[in-house]
Formats: structure tokens, C-alpha cells, sequence
């Protein structure tokens, strides 16, 4: 692993867990194992290193997501708070915090929300043989409401989620 991959690592690791204002440079270092100066050297600033992992964690989330049935797509969201934590959202919390005073931050959340919504639609496509705009809207709010109530219930609500999006695909079938 580069530096760089290195300190994006570390750094997605702090920011997801004690938030992007609360990880300060010094915990960046320490965490990453490097100088402030080669922090900046590789990071930037700490709104472009925010942004850096925002991108990592968009192209491993996205990953994920590529499947073709509602019902997988809930079985991936399991997965991924298995694997990666219940913190709610990364994305939603950086713009959050920053309150669109990054511009950096705020068009990364706007790109990943933008993408995610569309993956979603294409996902629902494939299962119904057809686009269903209403049905990806409803998947995709499934979708982040459980993310987000995962925070508190754990697993206890993807399944719930999972079992609600299955029955409004089964009803957009018929």
C-alpha cells in the first residue's frame, strides 16, 4: 500500500468515526503513521483529504451494488454494514457537518447520491423487466432508512427493509 492508500485508509477510518470536524490533522498523522508535512504533501487540505475518501468510499460502496434484483440489493446492504459498521451514511454526515461550505464535499454527496439513485432505478429495471420510477423511489428510501435506523437496531432493520421492498416488488409484478 502507497502512502497515499495509507492515509486515505486511515483517514476514512477517523472521519467515519469521529466525524469530519472532530478528526483533527494531529489524529491524521498518528493514525496514518506520517509527518504533518507529508500528510499535506499527499492530502492537500483536510477538505480535499474528506473529499479523497469520499471517492474511495464511493467506488467501494458502488461496487458492491452491482447486482440485478431489489433482493440483492438488500442482501449487499447487509454485507456492508457487516463489514463496514453501523455509522448511518458517510456521505450525509460530511455534508452535514460541513453544511455546504465545502464546495468539494458537497459535489462529492451530490455525484454519489446522484449515482447511487440512479444504480437503484437500474437495479429495479432488471428485476421487473421494465423501469419503475415509482418502485426505485420507494426501494431507494427502503434503502436509506435502513442504512441509517441500522445505526441503533443493527441487521434488525435491512431484514426489515429487505422483507418491505420485497413485497412492493412482488406487487409492482403483478
Amino acid at each position: 500500500m502507497d502512502t497515499t492508500d495509507k492515509l486515505i485508509a486511515a483517514a476514512e477510518r477517523l472521519f467515519d468515526r469521529y466525524g469530519f470536524v472532530a478528526t483533527g490533522m494531529d489524529r491524521l498523522t498518528a493514525a496514518a503513521g506520517m509527518s504533518s508535512r507529508t500528510l499535506y504533501k499527499h492530502a492537500g487540505s483536510k477538505t480535499q483529504l474528506m473529499e479523497r475518501v469520499l471517492s474511495e468510499r464511493d467506488r467501494r460502496f458502488m461496487a458492491r451494488l452491482r447486482v440485478r434484483s431489489v433482493d440483492a440489493l438488500f442482501a449487499a446492504l447487509d454485507d456492508w454494514i457487516r463489514i463496514e459498521g453501523t455509522r448511518g451514511c458517510l456521505f450525509l454526515r460530511a455534508a452535514a457537518e460541513t453544511g455546504g461550505d465545502a464546495p468539494e464535499i458537497a459535489e462529492a454527496v451530490r455525484a454519489h447520491k446522484t449515482a447511487f439513485q440512479d444504480q437503484v432505478a437500474r437495479i429495479v429495471a432488471a428485476d421487473l423487466g421494465r423501469e419503475d420510477p415509482d418502485l426505485a423511489e420507494q426501494v431507494l428510501v427502503l434503502f436509506e432508512g435502513a442504512a441509517h435506523a441500522a445505526v441503533y437496531r443493527g441487521a434488525d432493520a435491512v431484514r426489515a427493509a429487505r422483507k418491505a421492498a420485497s413485497t412492493l416488488t412482488e406487487r409492482a409484478r403483478s
